[in-house]
């Protein structure tokens, strides 16, 4: 891929690793916009549950895909002039993400979309392929971690501001199902691994603060700069 001047920091990284807090915290570290890639497949598997279809349509998720047109606005994502993400953020959605992203078709018009975000004066997005497909180009490359049990006792605290009623088995078994789809050889390019040449780090014993300074180091060592 030809190599372009905006600078890129792409990061992958397993549910509830951190890695959306730190994209974002990234995104105003160094003035760049932000793109959650994620977002995108839960607002197209929103929309077609919306509309009345099944999340194994194909040809409705592709054709949803390539008329959507979210605005990113920090952690909101606009669309028609509503946030939606206090809606699409549920762990529902994520699973409805998770079913319909594997597609070939579907993540090809993603793709594209994703593509066109690199904007100046930089862009960081967050995803499970963002380093190993979509943006190969990025400047610097980092992928997030942590235990499973760690991942989930985070998850199982905002489900407890939500008053969601889910136990902290019932988040790990979830957990576990998602990294299990998430990283199966079967997804292709779209599966979820570290880039070879990336940034790997383990969040389980890290505050947000210490991960995000090891990430501005990584990223300043690979030559970005506000």
């Amino acid at each position: 891929m030809q190599e372009i001047s905006i600078p890129i920091i792409a990061i992958d990284g397993t549910s509830s690793s951190g890695k959306g807090t730190i994209a974002y915290r990234l995104a105003q570290h160094f003035g760049f916009n932000y793109l959650n890639s994620g977002a995108l497949y839960r607002l197209i598997a929103y929309t077609i549950v919306q509309k009345g279809h099944d999340l194994h349509d194909v040809e409705k998720a592709i054709e949803i895909a390539k008329t959507i047109s979210p605005v990113f606005e920090g952690k909101k994502v606009i669309v028609e002039g509503q946030d939606i993400w206090p809606i699409i953020s549920s762990q529902e959605w994520g699973q409805g993400a998770s079913i319909i992203s594997p597609i070939p078709e579907l993540r090809e018009a993603v793709h594209l979309l994703q593509r066109r975000m690199i904007q100046h004066p930089g862009l960081v997005a967050e995803g499970r392929d963002m380093a190993t497909h979509v943006f190969t180009d990025a400047h610097a490359k980092l992928y997030l971690d942590a235990h499973i049990e760690e991942r989930a006792r985070r998850r199982h605290k905002d489900e407890l501001e939500k008053q969601s009623g889910k136990s902290f088995e019932e988040i790990v078994e979830e957990l576990r199902i998602r990294d299990e789809r998430d990283k199966h050889p079967s997804r292709g390019n779209a599966q979820l691994r570290p880039a070879p040449d990336g940034y790997e780090l383990d969040t389980s014993d890290l505050d947000i603060d210490g991960v995000l300074e090891k990430c501005i180091l990584w990223c300043k060592e690979k030559g970005v700069e506000k």
